[in-house]
């Protein structure tokens, strides 16, 4: 199987999550993806600073996007682990971005490292890693 574009992965976002919020899948290079987050005052916290919940969805939604870009549109493919590190304040004056890269793509795993920072800086504002289960292909017939 050929790997998922931007726009396919796009297109999965909005129809698993019609009328909501979604990042955006900007590109997909091999086995990373880079996605985006408009941020504004909204998404914030007191201290100005961006929530962490909000940083927790992008990386979420990051990796299982590197893994449909993979494997297709298996969206019964579910997160169970995710581990952060919040390294420094994000801005809410640029997009937030999230590169993942694909460690590792088993039968029932998948395990993608995920970095966030702000458009435009270099310096990560949070690193995470994410695992997803994978459905076993019965109930990857049912999905479809």
């Amino acid at each position: 199987m050929a790997p998922l574009s931007a726009p396919e992965l796009e297109a999965i976002l909005e129809s698993a999550f019609p009328g909501n919020e979604v990042p955006r899948v900007e590109s997909v290079v091999g086995d990373e993806v880079l996605c985006s987050l408009s941020v504004s005052a909204r998404h914030g916290r007191p201290g100005g600073t961006l929530s962490g919940p909000v940083m927790m969805m992008l990386a979420d939604t990051t990796a299982w996007m590197a893994i449909l870009a993979q494997v297709g549109e298996v969206l019964l493919a579910v997160t169970t682990s995710l581990h952060i590190d919040f390294l420094r304040k994000p801005d809410l004056e640029n997009d937030l971005m999230a590169r993942g890269r694909l460690l590792k793509l088993g039968r029932k795993l998948a395990v993608v490292d995920v970095e966030l920072f702000s458009r435009g800086h270099q310096p990560l504002v949070a690193k995470a890693q994410v695992t997803y289960s994978l459905p076993t292909s019965h109930d990857a017939a049912s999905d479809r």
